[in-house]
């Protein structure tokens, strides 16, 4: 499902970080020991009252010089504006009403865009009389809240939720595939050697990309739909507005996508960006394929292919399932050959395993590896059954869930990937307290 976006907009110091961290405080949040997981994003998944949206902290503006201070005001918004869903406008009750917050409301109201009007800072009902500053700004309602306390909160979460417009099915039948990857690793002459036309604008310049782009490509009588994304940039160089939006864009790529094409400068070897990258695509569970590209910038290819190979599987472990081809997209070069390799991670996305298979496969494990021992007893595995594909999900019914730790839980997906492949895709495995 592609999740609604809803952007904080506003001056410096008027609370966007405090309120941002207060929204996304509800979310579940998958945590696992992978590079690039983190929690301390200015984009983050929330949740309120079951319905799940993306948070986007936008930073604020800053004042100096003076004369660009309108400038900075309408670039911010007008990002904020083609990529929201919902605008927060946040105000500081405070300091009152600000010139920079007329123009952005401004702005905001003629982008047709469905926009909060939120007065922060307000600590309890006796501070309310600070909304009539607000009113010169002329919008239907003003929405006092304390990001600090929590004052109002709730009726603030549940009038973004009343305005949010339904999480939506990915949308199109035939495969989606991103194209991710640091700047100016080639995606972009990548996705126009396998469009086998010029559709993007290829640049040396890191960046040029800057937001995601589809294109349906034909190989063989069979359409897939290529996504070409914006650069994702370490988090030190990710600026406060055109920059912090493309790795929005990016991140929703890989949330609209059934494979990733992870591509990485082979010129360069593997950096943590390209981590942080990869981290990004198996916590959101699609699959992968790595292409190390610029191999025909290689001097000694066999050398550095022996070299790479090794490199990638130690510091990409945590996604070791995904495939490796190495690509050449300005010379052309084993291009076609990624078009096979998607077919067979897509039909691996969607592998079922027998419920009896599956029981057959657990006794095989139990017999080849002793059991932990929890609180002196001993962890038994009943049984063990698929629940979900794309990505492929199993529950494993035990007597003590604590007591398979992450270690057990890898060891199970290492033998279900000898004996069923899943090449490619993530596999998620849920610990079941047997009744």
């Amino acid at each position: 499902m592609v999740k609604p976006v809803v952007v904080i907009v506003g001056r410096p110091n008027v609370g966007k970080s405090t309120l941002f961290n207060r929204m996304v405080g509800s979310a579940t949040a998958i945590v696992e020991d992978i590079p690039g997981v983190t929690r301390d994003r200015n984009y983050m998944e929330a949740e309120w009252n079951e319905k799940v949206f993306i948070a986007v902290d936008t930073g604020g503006f800053y004042p100096e010089p003076a004369e660009d201070i309108f400038l900075q005001v309408k670039e911010q918004a007008l990002f904020a504006i083609d990529e929201a869903d919902l605008i927060i406008h946040l105000l500081d009750g405070k300091e009152g009403l600000n010139p920079s917050d007329i123009e952005l409301s401004r702005i905001l109201r003629a982008s047709g865009k469905k926009v909060i009007w939120a007065v922060n800072k307000i600590d309890g009902p006796k501070r309310e009389d600070r909304l009539y500053d607000f009113y010169p700004l002329g919008v239907d309602e003003l929405i006092p809240v304390s990001a600090a306390t929590g004052y109002n909160f709730d009726e603030f979460m549940d009038r973004i939720i009343a305005l949010l417009p339904p999480a939506v099915k990915k949308d199109v039948d035939y495969p989606k595939v991103a194209v991710v990857g640091r700047p100016n690793v080639g995606k972009s002459t990548l996705v126009n050697a396998l469009l086998g036309k010029k559709r993007m604008i290829v640049s040396p310049i890191p960046g040029t990309t800057r937001d995601s782009i589809d294109t349906v490509c034909s190989y063989y009588g069979k359409k897939y739909l290529f996504i070409d994304t914006a650069g994702i940039r370490r988090k030190g160089k990710v600026g406060y507005s055109v920059e912090r939006f493309s790795m929005v864009r990016a991140i929703r790529s890989i949330e609209r996508c059934d494979v990733a094409l992870i591509v990485l400068d082979a010129s360069e070897g593997i950096v943590e960006q390209d981590q942080k990258i990869a981290g990004i695509v198996e916590r959101y569970g699609r699959g992968a394929v790595f292409l190390l590209n610029k191999w025909d910038l290689l001097e000694d290819p066999e050398t550095e292919y022996k070299r790479l190979i090794p490199e990638l599987q130690r510091k990409m472990w945590f996604i070791s399932h995904a495939p490796v081809i190495t690509t050449a997209g300005m010379e052309r070069k084993r291009i076609t050959k990624v078009f096979p390799v998607i077919d067979e991670v897509i039909a691996e996305r969607k592998k079922r395993i027998s419920t009896a298979e599956m029981n057959r496969f657990l006794r095989e494990v139990v017999s080849s590896a002793p059991m932990p021992l929890y609180k002196g007893k001993a962890v038994k595995l009943y049984y063990m059954t698929q629940v979900k594909t794309e990505p492929p999900g199993f529950a494993i019914f035990t007597n003590h869930p604590e007591g398979l730790k992450e270690a057990h839980i890898r060891y199970i997906e290492k033998c279900l990937r000898d004996k069923f492949s899943f090449k490619g895709t993530p596999i998620r495995i849920y610990k079941k307290l047997k009744m």
